[in-house]
């Protein structure tokens, strides 16, 4: 099977700092202590034995310095022996600082550089928190998410169904940029009908601009004993939403690899795609994901 990654997460904690690796904790998604210290091209390709993947995304993980990770990364992706991995590159960014349009023009330097993600998650239940601000709400956050479109880059939004009518706020003053939704707008509690429901109308909600796509990941840090059965309602809700040709499936790897093998994961999709065209599949493999953060081919 060949796939194009547009989710993964590069790092080497002796090239570039990361607070959360280095006092690791037990999170609902996992167990950070099992991750390791050093997540290079090398040991993605490695985990991905047995698949061809054709070009990778990184996703920012949460870097002490957000420009340091870029230039790294883009570092490895100019190493021949990388194969070019990560072909794009998602950086951090704190939209709300002071110095964020500076910022944006120094991570402008990285060729592989396609969009900024900086994580929104506010839940009302504070276990799920990422943040301890509601950033969509506030002024200077969202003038400094507006200058992502002088660079022509993307923004990835990691966000909880909740957070979805002040999201579309900023999706609607923000046409020029492409919105690309992670993790299937991450469903914590598949088990609570109204968790469910309210998911169900936030993923419909998001699906009417036309400046936003989904990434269909992340699924099994919020559901650690999974079987295909289980993803299928969610991939098949997802798909039904956004439709084929707005919707990349991706690893997530290696915080979805606490629960689950790389190749694994990638056949569950492809068994609750059985009946898909060869066109559907195409896109939603390698297609859109090329597409959306306009990769060149190998």
């Amino acid at each position: 099977m060949h796939v194009v990654d547009p989710h993964i997460h590069l790092w080497d904690t002796s090239r570039v700092g990361y607070r959360w690796l280095a006092n690791p904790q037990v999170a609902y998604s996992g167990d950070n202590r099992l991750l390791p210290q050093r997540h290079a091209v090398a040991e993605f390709l490695q985990a991905a034995d047995g698949m061809d993947v054709r070009a990778s995304v990184h996703v920012e993980a949460n870097p002490d310095d957000v420009v340091g990770e870029a230039q790294w990364l883009q570092s490895l992706a100019d190493d021949p022996v990388n194969l070019g991995h990560p072909h794009g590159i998602v950086a951090g960014a704190d939209l709300s600082a002071p110095d964020a349009a500076e910022i944006l023009e120094r991570l402008s330097a990285c060729p592989n550089l396609r969009g900024i993600r900086q994580i929104l998650n506010r839940h009302p239940d504070a276990r799920y928190n990422y943040v301890s601000r509601d950033y969509l709400l506030e002024p200077t956050w969202r003038d400094n998410l507006a200058r992502l479109s002088e660079h022509g880059w993307s923004f990835d939004l990691q966000l909880y169904p909740a957070q979805v009518p002040a999201a579309i706020e900023v999706i609607a003053a923000n046409p020029d940029i492409l919105f690309i939704v992670n993790h299937a707008l991450m469903l914590v509690d598949g088990t609570d009908a109204h968790s469910r429901q309210e998911w169900s109308s936030a993923l419909k909600a998001l699906a009417q601009p036309h400046n936003v796509a989904l990434k269909i990941s992340g699924l099994v840090m919020f559901d650690h004993h999974w079987s295909i059965d289980s993803l299928r309602p969610r991939v098949l809700q997802a798909l039904d939403c956004f439709g084929s040709d707005r919707c990349m499936f991706a690893s997530n790897f290696p915080i979805d690899g606490l629960h689950a093998g790389y190749a694994a994961l990638w056949q569950a999709y492809a068994s609750i795609l059985e009946g898909a065209s060869d066109a559907e599949r195409a896109a939603l493999f390698c297609g859109n994901a090329r597409r959306y953060y306009r990769l060149r081919a190998p």
